[in-house]
């Protein structure tokens, strides 16, 4: 994972979440407590409510990108920058600055003026986007996009998501957003709830994730909050989204987006890295846990068709593990006759005790002594029960090599199939 530097700000796997700050000076943002008009005010609430809590980055709005609204022209952001940069230099906190634009323009002039990155949300769809950053030598984020600069974020499908990132390319220091929200009458809460759920697959790019949930719709609705109540959920799903490999979080409740994103770090899978030193392999252990993420990461390196056998290496590259209960003795005869060998890539499965489950069941004196269903804890003489443990390809092994043996089965490994799949 490539790690950028952001006006001496780390940020990737070496470093801690960061978080970034939200201010709009634009008046037709919808949430009110981030929207200024004055200098001064918006340093006071910079200083204060974004910096003083823990801020990071400090990412400037000139304009809504509500879907309802018509989209300024460059000419018309470039009116607003004064008012931006006039808070930036009222600013006594230490922070990034962020210039949240689609235009190339607007992002030259913004980082002439102090300003040490840009929020690109329409994704490099601006093809001097890219010139300007690496001119300036700054981090970018770069939200997916369609190539259309009235268009920000306007993508539905996740397949779709992960392609438009790689619009027009990157550069060095270029941080990935997969964009989050209505910015498209299209796009679902489903949508958002899938792309959460697919977050690691953003890493396959190697380059650090960039996450905007707060207070956003498709959190609110499970739930059944509105906005002024949606900070829970928005926390919540902090958490997550660090855990599943997200660096930084923008939002506008920055105090405690921080501690719910130090959380969120705290308990991420601890993946195993080498030193850096020059004359050494180097490893690092990737954060995969489906079948499509390892996919992701063989395209970045190139090995996209490489196949073990007459399966993509990319279905090797998880292991899953099922419990199967209710198995009779032809299902059990089965499943060692399939798994027998203990073969480099084969499936493995291991038959529980009986005498071991009729004691876990069993309850304790303090409950009444009494077993499942109240009897003493014997559990029925069919219900044997293992775990099915390999590659979705071995397990579809596993799966042919039984085929016929019990309709019950069958059923039960066709359904593993199909959620694999």
């Amino acid at each position: 994972m490539r790690n950028v530097d952001a006006a001496g700000l780390g940020i990737g796997d070496d470093h801690p979440p960061r978080i970034m700050g939200v201010l709009n000076v634009s008046e037709e943002s919808p949430y009110d407590p981030s929207v200024y008009d004055d200098p001064g005010e918006a340093a006071a609430y910079v200083d204060e409510e974004l910096i003083g809590e823990g801020a990071d980055i400090v990412d400037v709005g000139l304009e809504s990108a509500n879907k309802d609204l018509d989209v300024l022209s460059a000419e018309q952001e470039l009116d607003r920058l004064d008012t931006a940069v006039e808070t930036l230099e009222s600013t006594s906190g230490d922070a990034v600055w962020s210039i949240e634009t689609r235009y190339h323009e607007v992002a030259d002039e913004a980082l002439s003026r102090g300003f040490d990155m840009v929020n690109d949300i329409c994704g490099f769809a601006d093809p001097e986007m890219p010139r300007v950053c690496r001119e300036h030598d700054v981090a970018v984020s770069k939200m997916a996009s369609p190539p259309d600069l009235e268009r920000p974020g306007a993508v539905e499908a996740v397949d779709d998501i992960y392609e438009a990132l790689s619009m027009n390319g990157f550069t060095d220091k270029t941080i990935l957003d997969p964009a989050f929200g209505g910015w498209s009458e299209a796009k679902t809460h489903d949508d958002d709830r899938e792309t959460l759920r697919r977050l690691r697959e953003f890493r396959g790019y190697g380059r650090p994730l960039l996450v905007s949930i707060n207070r956003k719709s498709f959190l609110k609705t499970i739930a059944g909050r509105g906005t002024e109540e949606a900070l829970p959920v928005s926390l919540a799903a902090t958490s997550m989204a660090v855990e599943r490999g997200a660096h930084v979080i923008r939002t506008h409740d920055v105090a405690e987006t921080r501690d719910a994103a130090l959380v969120g770090a705290e308990f991420a899978r601890d993946r195993y890295r080498s030193g850096p030193a020059s004359d050494a392999v180097a490893v690092e252990e990737l954060d995969v846990t489906t079948v499509r993420e390892a996919e992701r990461h063989l395209d970045r390196i190139g090995a996209a068709e490489v196949t073990q056998g007459d399966r993509p290496v990319a279905d090797a590259a998880v292991v899953r593990t099922y419990e199967l209960s209710g198995l009779d003795e032809p299902a059990v005869g089965a499943l060692r006759a399939a798994t027998v060998g203990g073969d480099a890539g084969a499936a493995a499965f291991a038959l529980g005790d009986p005498n071991r489950a009729e004691a876990v069941a069993a309850r304790s004196a303090t409950d009444g002594g009494a077993g499942v269903d109240g009897d003493t804890g014997n559990t029925a003489g069919s219900d044997r029960r293992g775990l099915l443990i390999g590659t979705p390809a071995a397990i579809a092994s596993v799966r042919d090599a039984v085929s016929g043996v019990s309709d019950a089965l069958d059923h039960a490994l066709d359904g593993i199939d199909r959620h694999v799949s």
